[in-house]
């Protein structure tokens, strides 16, 4: 493998994270509203202009499938002993902090830009965080540990699968060969009297 295409792997093992972002800001903002409204809660979706992300939805389902197909890709590779893991450090908690403070700004910007762009919806800090917003944060707490969860579980079956394979080749390099060499046979010097000589004559 070349470095090269090992770099990309690497980035492309890296966008993983990122794509999954997307439909987990859509959960976000979708049970911020049923939290908020309950039953009300797509009435006040098309009053407030938020009729577009119907056609997101095909788009978040194509993202969770490249995903999905990705994840099984580096799987396999993982099992033949070529795996690429997300380059994160953080630990769990980190992770969780670090994916529920990304939904919350996701969150933010999106209704920043929907107050100025959509009829209908509240503008600035009241279409953020007013009539039922704050319920943005719980909701962001609760899809980010569900983020982080398949990201840390991903990374561990991942190592897992690598694991299994190094252990597999040790256990196959130490059986011992079927085929053993040729045995040396070493023939022991024939008697005098075989050879038909003798120190001495024959008795009279």
């Amino acid at each position: 493998m070349t470095r090269a295409r090992a770099g990309s792997r690497v980035r492309i093992a890296g966008l993983a994270p990122v794509a999954l972002l997307p439909p987990a800001a859509f959960a976000v903002h979708q049970l911020r509203y049923m939290l908020a409204y309950g039953a009300g809660a797509g009435a006040e979706l098309q009053r407030t202009g938020h009729s577009y992300l119907h056609s997101a939805v095909p788009w978040l389902v194509v993202a969770l499938a490249l995903v999905a197909g990705g994840f099984l890709r580096a799987l396999g590779r993982a099992f033949s002993g070529q795996t690429s893991l997300p380059g994160y450090t953080l630990s769990f908690a980190g992770l969780w902090l670090a994916c529920t403070a990304a939904l919350v700004a996701i969150f933010a910007c999106q209704e920043l830009m929907e107050g100025l762009l959509a009829p209908g919806h509240p503008a600035g800090w009241v279409g953020i965080f007013g009539y039922g917003g704050w319920w943005a944060i719980p909701a962001a707490i609760c899809i980010g540990l569900v983020l982080a969860a398949v990201l840390h579980g991903a990374r561990w079956v991942l190592g897992e699968a690598a694991r299994l394979w190094a252990r597999a080749r040790g256990r196959r390099g130490w059986v011992a060969p079927l085929v053993r060499g040729p045995i040396e046979v070493v023939a022991a010097p024939m008697a005098p009297l075989v050879a038909g000589w003798s120190g001495r004559g024959p008795p009279g």
